[in-house]
This record gives structure tokens, sequence and C-alpha cells, in this order.
């Protein structure tokens, strides 16, 4: 009986995506089969330690060059070698639905144009040709019953061409700026997404009711990126010597926009005039914004004050939480509707009995309930966020007091041996489904 599922993923394993890696983990750990399929191979030196412990298969694509600003004819010539043969095989094995999808990419690359007299979609051309390799592969399988993808843009799109290619059912998680960011998913592509699945999971209230306003609202599940309670758990056993009594302010996050490290670092600057003592520590992947924020420390003279960090594994940062009094994260929504939803590394904070600070969008206010797990402050308002921090700094009650909560929160709903069951079930659901219906195609009869 056909029982695996295919993951589908942009790029894997990603340090800023480790939420995948540990939910294919978990779902591993609790019987579920799976295979992976990655669009790119990695190009990070440094991996989570849960990703040596996934046993799954990982398949990764052929690279293919940028379709930027390329003449379209050019760049066959020069990616399709790779892909030919996977093409020639589904072609003549199922010419119908080869031909249908393809249709039906070539129409997509017209009908989600900017405007009646851009230039055609290409990206749909090169996620087609992408697609049937995945299919190609999974029809030599027989044991794949259903089709997950991550993120609702590039990796759905594929996951969406793989399902019509192959007649198994697929679904998608979807998760922050691939839900809100337009031109992600151009016109009505994101509803015909959702129609097309057999369910959609998204990690915060706030995604589900915006997706719910888009139809099918059943099909919307709500599942929480849980995280090991067992591995991020507050120390009992840290003490500070006089000399590493200043109080440490933790952020984490990729350097982009989005986390609102920019604001943190002006708040840093108001705390420094205030004559407070304390040491910042900002640790993240390199993005756009990390040249500007290394300006601003400069410009305000907090290079004693604040440092901006590498990335780091897991037991190096389970320490670096444990050591700390405050995690400040200013989250923002920026100019083109890019947000989080709930940052993985909120959770993980609060899971180490840390006081938090954060702001009051997006799916956050989910998590930190305001005076009573954690502060939350306006986005974009540093003199707020400094006011925050240095009350969390002063009042050791107040921050006793939320970080208490703050673990109390994370066990009772982002524990992620419950959430990862959630997920679980409607896979077991959606190929008992697959197995009913291939049954009856066999003129058997079965109950699941």
């Amino acid at each position: 009986m056909a029982d695996e599922i295919a993951y589908i993923i942009k790029g894997f394993p990603r340090l800023s995506e480790t939420f995948i890696s540990n939910e294919i983990l978990l779902l591993e750990q609790a019987g579920t089969k799976i295979k992976l399929f990655s669009v790119k191979r990695p190009d990070e030196p440094l991996q989570q330690n849960t990703v040596s412990q996934i046993k799954a298969e990982i398949n990764y694509l052929p690279r293919v060059s940028s379709l930027s600003n390329t003449f379209l004819p050019f760049w066959f010539l020069s990616n399709m070698r790779s892909f030919v043969q996977a093409h020639i095989q589904l072609a003549c094995s199922q010419p119908f639905s080869f031909l249908q999808t393809m249709i039906q990419a070539l129409v997509m690359t017209v009908s989600y144009r900017k405007g009646p007299f851009s230039r055609p979609r290409k990206i749909f051309i090169k996620e087609f040709i992408q697609a049937v390799y995945i299919a190609n592969q999974i029809n030599q399988s027989v044991n794949i019953a259903h089709i997950h993808a991550h993120f609702c843009h590039g990796a759905t799109t594929i996951a969406l061409f793989v399902s019509h290619l192959t007649g198994i059912p697929f679904s998608f998680t979807a998760h922050a700026k691939d839900i809100y960011q337009k031109n992600q998913n151009p016109g009505d592509l994101l509803i015909k997404k959702i129609r097309a699945a057999s369910f959609v999971a998204t990690c915060t209230g706030a995604n589900k009711q915006y997706l719910d306003t888009l139809g099918k609202a059943d099909k919307i599940k709500l599942i929480y990126h849980g995280l090991d309670i067992t591995f991020f758990k507050e120390s009992k056993s840290v003490v500070q010597s006089p000399t590493e009594a200043i109080p440490q302010i933790l952020s984490i996050g990729r350097f982009v926009e989005k986390k609102g490290f920019h604001f943190l670092v002006q708040a840093c600057s108001f705390l420094k005039k205030r004559g407070l003592r304390f040491h910042c520590r900002i640790i993240g992947e390199l993005g756009d914004a990390y040249p500007q924020l290394q300006k601003t420390v400069e410009l305000l003279q907090l290079e004693k004050h604040v440092t901006l960090e590498s990335p780091k594994a897991h037991d190096e940062l389970l320490q670096i939480y444990q050591q700390s009094q405050v995690f400040a994260l200013p989250c923002q929504v920026v100019s083109d509707g890019d947000r989080d939803g709930i940052p993985n590394v909120l959770v993980e904070a609060m899971a180490c009995g840390l006081a938090v600070v954060s702001t009051n969008i997006s799916g956050i206010p989910e998590l930190i309930k305001n005076q009573h797990n954690g502060l939350l402050v306006a986005e974009k308002n540093s003199r707020e966020l400094a006011d925050a921090i240095e009350q969390l700094l002063i009042d050791k009650a107040l921050a006793e007091k939320l970080a208490v909560n703050a673990r109390e929160s994370v066990l009772q709903d982002f524990d992620s041996a419950q959430t990862t069951l959630h997920l679980q079930r409607l896979f077991d659901d959606c190929m008992c489904c697959k197995s009913i219906e291939t049954i009856e195609n066999q003129g058997e009869i079965s109950k699941c």
C-alpha cells in the first residue's frame, strides 16, 4: 500500500527554516515515511543538528540558471539537457496529463502577467519543467500517496503541477510573505491553489483568518510551529560573576527589514543615553539590511553596546538564551506586505524562560499576551521599545513573572509533539482517502 509523502521544498536544509526540518524529523519519529524533493541545493556552511537525524531520501533537482533578463529559448538551450529524459518518459507514458499540464502552465504565463501589455511570466515554464522531473521520479516510486509543499508560491506551484501530472493529491503550508505579497501569487492563483489542495496548513490564526476570506475556509487548518520543549528549557545553573553582570539583551533573525533590527539599535541608543548598563547581541544570517544596520551601530557609537553576530547552531543558541535577561524582536510589516508570522525564535526564547518584548503585528499577539507572558509594543517605535526593555531590566519581579508565564504558554500551545500529531492526522486522512479511491477503482471493497 502507498504510504509515503513527497515533500517539495525550495531549498533544504535552510538555517532560517529549521521549523521544516524539525517537522520532518518529528513526522518520521511518529512513523510517517517521507521523500524530499528540493529545488535548490543548500549553500550554507552551518546546519542544525536535527538535519543529520532525518532519514528521508533527499532528491535535489538539477541546477538551473536564473530566468531574469534572459531570452527564453537561450535559457532552454542552456538548462534543458538535465530534464529532457524525464520529459520524454512522462510525455510517452502519460501524454494526456503531460499536454494538459503544459497548456495550463503556458496559459498561466499569459493570464498572470503584470499587465495586458507586459511580457509573459516565464517562471511558470521553469516550474513546469521542474514539476515534470519530480513527477517522473514519483511515477517510478509506487509508495507515494500524497504531496506536500512548504510556502504557497513557487514550491506549491510545482506541487500543483506534479499533482496534475501524477493524479496524486497535494497540500501545502502557507507561512508569511508567500501569503501577503501579491507578486508571489498574482491574480487569483492562491485561490486556485486552495481549491485544488486537499488541505492548507498555516502557522498563525492571523494567516488563517486572511486565508479564510479567500474561500474554502474548511480546508484551512491552523497548526502552530511547535518546538522540542525538552531541548529548549530554562537553566537553573547559570550564575553570573561580577565581571559578567552586564545584562544581556538578545535578538535573533535574518538581517532583513521585516525583523525591525534598525529600531532595536535605535532603542539601544536611548538606553545608553539613560545610563543603563547592557549588551545587545543580534545574531543571524546576512541579509539586505545588514550593511545599513552596521552603519547605524557605528553612527550611534554603539560598538561597545551592540554586536552583530553570525548564525549559531541550536546547541550554542541554547546557552546564549539561558545567559540572557531579555529577548527583543521588533518585527514590522514592510511596504511590500512582507511580515513574520510567529517567529520561532520568540517561542524558543519563551521556552527558555526569557522575558520577551515584541510588536503587536501579525500572529505575534497569539503568542504574547501583553503584561502576562511578555510585553508588546507598537511596530516601528524605537522609543516605546526602549521603554519596554528598560522596564524589564529594572523591574526584576515583573521580568520573572513574565518569564515563568512565557514558558507555561509554550508548554501549553507550542509543544511540537502535539502540533506535529495534528499534521500527521491530516496526512493520514488524505492517504486513507487515496487508498479507498484506489481500491474502489480496482473493484474491491474496504474500510479505512
